[in-house]
C-alpha cells in the first residue's frame, strides 16, 4: 500500500539517502478526521530541504508512514 503513493516513495528515497525529517504539518498530534494536506519538511546531509505534499487518502497514509518511521 505505502509504495503506492509517490509521497511516500518520495520520502522513503530521501531516507535511504541520510536524510531526515524535520518537520511534519499539521502536527501529528491533529485528528486524522481533519487531514486533507500534509507537508512533510525534509533536510539532507548536504544542507538541502525538500518539501513533501500529500492529499487525502494519501495525507493520511503518509503522515501514518513518518509516525512509524520516527
Amino acid at each position: 500500500m505505502d509504495s503506492d503513493f509517490k509521497a511516500i516513495s518520495e520520502l522513503q528515497k530521501y531516507l535511504a539517502a541520510g536524510c531526515r525529517v524535520e518537520n511534519v504539518q499539521p502536527p501529528a498530534i491533529a485528528s486524522d478526521a481533519e487531514i486533507n494536506i500534509v507537508t512533510v519538511t525534509v533536510v539532507c546531509p548536504d544542507g538541502n530541504k525538500h518539501i513533501i505534499r500529500a492529499y487525502k487518502d494519501e495525507a493520511r497514509a503518509l503522515r501514518e508512514f513518518v509516525r512509524l518511521k520516527r
